[in-house]
C-alpha cells in the first residue's frame, strides 16, 4: 500500500455513511502503521446536492421507503447495529459540528455515529446533542463557534470544488469513490494504481454523451 493521502469525505445524515465508517474504521490503525494520511472530512450533503442540482434519496417519494430498508438489510447481512433515528432526514449541523469542535478524530466521529445510527437518538439540535457533547468534552458554545461554523463551510466548499457528489465518498490520489458499495473499488485502487489504467477504464472514462435528457 502506497502512502497517497485517502480522504473521507461524510455526512451523518447518511446512513449509508455509517455503514462504510465500519469498514474504514478498523482499517485506521493499518493506514497508521503504513504511513498513509486519513483525513476524515465532514461536509454538508445538502449544500452538495443544491451544487449539483439533485435532490437527495430521502426526498423522493418510494425512493425514500425503499432506501431506508435497503440500509436496514445491508445492515443486517454486514451484522452491523442500525436503527434510524427518531425522524429522517433530520438537520445534521449540530453533529457536524460537534465532530468539527471535538478535532474530527476517529472516537469522535464513531461516538457520533453510534448516538445516531446505532442508538437511534435525535441529533438534530445542540440540545440534543448534549449528552454526546458532555462524553466529548465540547462545551456548547464550542458548536457556535464562528471557527467551527467556518470549518465546516470550507469543508464543503473544498468538497465541491474537487467534485464531490454524494456522501459518504473516498478520494484516492484526486479520484472520487462515491458510496458504501464503492467501498472494496476505492482500496484496490489505493493498494494498486494500475486498476484504473486498463483501456476499458479509460475508454469509459471518456465516453461520449449520446443523449441528452431535457429538464
Amino acid at each position: 500500500m502506497d502512502k497517497a493521502p485517502l480522504v473521507w469525505y461524510f455526512d451523518f445524515i447518511s446512513p449509508f455513511s455509517y455503514l462504510q465508517w465500519q469498514k474504514l474504521k478498523p482499517l485506521l490503525r493499518e493506514f497508521e502503521r503504513d504511513g498513509t494520511p486519513v483525513q476524515l472530512v465532514p461536509i454538508v450533503f445538502a449544500a452538495v446536492l443544491d451544487a449539483c442540482g439533485q435532490k437527495g434519496p430521502a426526498e423522493i417519494t418510494g425512493k425514500r421507503e425503499f432506501t431506508y430498508r435497503h440500509v436496514l438489510w445491508l445492515a443486517r447481512q454486514q451484522g452491523v447495529p442500525l436503527r434510524f433515528p427518531t425522524a429522517h432526514p433530520f438537520n445534521p449541523l449540530a453533529a457536524l459540528r460537534l465532530s468539527i469542535a471535538a478535532g474530527n478524530t476517529p472516537e469522535a466521529v464513531d461516538s457520533i455515529y453510534d448516538w445516531l445510527w446505532a442508538q437511534g437518538r435525535s441529533g438534530d439540535s445542540m440540545e440534543a446533542l448534549v449528552p454526546l457533547m458532555a462524553v466529548l468534552n465540547v462545551p456548547a458554545e464550542d458548536l457556535d463557534a464562528a471557527p467551527t461554523k467556518a470549518a465546516l463551510r470550507a469543508n464543503t466548499d473544498a468538497a465541491i470544488a474537487a467534485g464531490v457528489y454524494g456522501v459518504p465518498t473516498l478520494s484516492v490520489r484526486g479520484e472520487l469513490f462515491w458510496g458504501n458499495d464503492a467501498h472494496d473499488f476505492a482500496l484496490a485502487t489505493l493498494r494498486e494504481p494500475a486498476v484504473l489504467d486498463d483501456p476499458e477504464m479509460q475508454r469509459v472514462s471518456q465516453l461520449p454523451v449520446g443523449l441528452q435528457r431535457r429538464r
